[in-house]
C-alpha cells in the first residue's frame, strides 16, 4: 500500500536514532573512542606478575557451614570485604574432607568473572584434616596494596622442620623447635604469613605459634591423614627492615628480594613419577614463566606437594636442570593427601624475581 514507504523509513528513522543515542551514553576513552567492555575468561592465569613492595598476605577464615562449594564462595566474599578494592593476585587453597577440590578453581573463576575482577594464580591441594571440625577448605591469599608496604623487600623462607620418627609422638616441642629455626632465618625481618604443616593438629600449638608471630597471618594444616612419623614444618614470608645488596639474595634455606616485580605462578600438576614424567611438568612450569617474560634461572622459590617422598628425589634432581646453577633455590616439599588429578604425583608452584 502507498503508506508502507513512510512506516519503514520511519522505523529506519528510529533506529538509526537509538544507535546514536547508545553510542553518545557508551563511556569513550581519552582519544574519544567507544571502551569495548568484554567477557573475562574464566581460565585461571598460569603465572601472575607483581609488584614486590605492595604484596600483602592474609588468611581467610575457617567455616563449618555447608559443603566445600558453599565455602569457598563464603571464603572469597570474605576476601572481597577485607582486600575491598585491592586486587587478589594468588590464592592457595588446602582442602579437605570428601569434597571435589576440582570444583575449587571453576568456583574462583566464576566468583572473579561475576564481579568483574581480574583472576588470580590458584594452587589447590588436599590435606589430612584442617583444624575446625567440618571445614572443608583453608584459603589464603596473596594482594596488591594501595601504596607500598614493603619498602625493603621480601624474605622468603623454605620449610623448618623438625621430625620425630614414631608417628604419635607429641608435636608441641617439634613445633617450638621448628619455629624457633624459622625465626633465626628470620633474623631482623617481620614475619607476614606463617603456614604450618602438621602430623596432627593440637590446638595448643597453633595457639603458641600465633604468639611468637602474632603479626602473621597464621595457617596450620594436618599434611595427611596417617602420617609415618610426627613432624611440624613451617614456611614463611617476612618484611624486610633493610634491603638485600642483590636483587635476589639466596641463603641457606631462605631468599631476600628486593627485585621490583616478582612473577607468582599457580600450581602446576606433574604426572606419573618417572623422571620423564617429572621433566614435563618443569617444562610446563618453563613454559608459563616465558609467558611472563622470565626465564626458569630467575625463579628464587619453590614450592613442591608430593604425594610420596619417593617423588621427591627425582624433583630435587631435574630442579637443578631448570633452576638456577649457581645455588640450590629455597624450596618447600611438603607430602599432601591428595591433588587434583587422580593421575597427579606431586604439583608445584613457583615464585621468579623479573631481572
Amino acid at each position: 500500500m502507498h503508506f508502507e514507504r513512510p512506516i519503514a523509513l520511519l522505523v529506519a528513522l528510529l533506529c538509526c536514532a537509538a544507535v546514536l543515542y547508545s553510542a553518545k551514553k557508551q563511556k569513550k576513552d581519552e582519544y574519544g573512542f567507544p571502551i569495548q567492555t568484554l567477557e573475562l575468561p574464566h581460565e585461571l592465569p598460569a603465572a601472575v606478575t607483581v609488584e614486590t613492595a605492595r604484596l600483602e598476605f592474609r588468611t581467610l577464615p575457617l567455616s563449618n557451614k555447608g559443603l566445600l562449594s558453599q565455602q569457598v564462595r563464603d571464603a572469597l566474599k570474605t576476601l572481597a570485604r577485607q582486600s575491598k578494592d585491592m586486587p587478589v593476585v594468588k590464592l592457595r587453597a588446602f582442602v579437605a574432607g570428601t569434597g571435589d577440590m576440582r570444583r575449587v578453581p571453576t568456583i574462583v573463576g566464576e566468583v572473579f568473572t561475576d564481579k568483574r575482577l581480574a583472576l588470580p594464580a590458584l594452587t589447590v591441594v588436599q590435606v589430612g584434616a584442617l583444624p575446625l571440625e567440618g571445614a572443608q577448605v583453608a584459603i589464603e591469599a596473596i594482594s596488591i596494596a594501595k601504596k607500598p608496604v614493603n619498602p625493603h623487600g621480601l624474605a622468603l623462607i623454605a620449610g623448618r622442620a623438625a621430625v620425630s620418627a614414631d608417628p604419635i609422638d607429641p608435636i608441641a616441642p617439634l613445633a617450638e623447635k621448628a619455629a624457633a629455626d624459622l625465626r633465626s632465618a628470620a633474623g631482623t625481618a617481620e614475619v607476614l604469613r606463617l603456614t604450618c604443616y602438621a602430623s596432627a593438629l593440637d590446638p595448643k600449638v597453633a595457639a603458641s605459634l600465633r604468639a611468637l608471630f602474632p603479626k602473621a597471618a597464621f595457617q596450620m594444616v594436618q599434611a595427611v591423614r596417617a602420617p609415618s612419623r610426627a613432624f611440624v614444618e613451617c614456611e614463611a614470608v617476612a618484611r624486610l627492615a633493610h634491603a638485600p645488596v642483590a636483587p635476589a639474595q639466596a641463603g641457606v634455606g631462605v631468599v631476600e628480594i628486593s627485585a621490583p616485580r616478582l612473577v607468582i605462578s599457580g600450581s602446576q600438576l606433574g604426572f606419573h613419577a618417572a623422571e620423564a614424567d617429572v621433566r614435563l611438568a618443569f617444562e610446563r612450569i618453563e613454559k608459563a614463566l616465558a609467558a611472563a617474560h622470565v626465564k626458569p634461572a630467575n625463579v628464587v622459590y619453590a614450592q613442591y606437594y608430593p604425594l610420596t617422598r619417593g617423588v621427591l628425589e627425582r624433583i630435587a634432581k631435574i630442579q637443578t636442570e631448570f633452576f638456577s646453577k649457581s645455588h640450590a633455590t629455597p624450596a618447600t616439599a611438603i607430602v599432601v593427601e591428595g591433588l587434583p588429578s587422580v593421575d597427579a604425583s606431586f604439583a608445584m608452584d613457583v615464585i621468579a624475581a623479573v631481572p
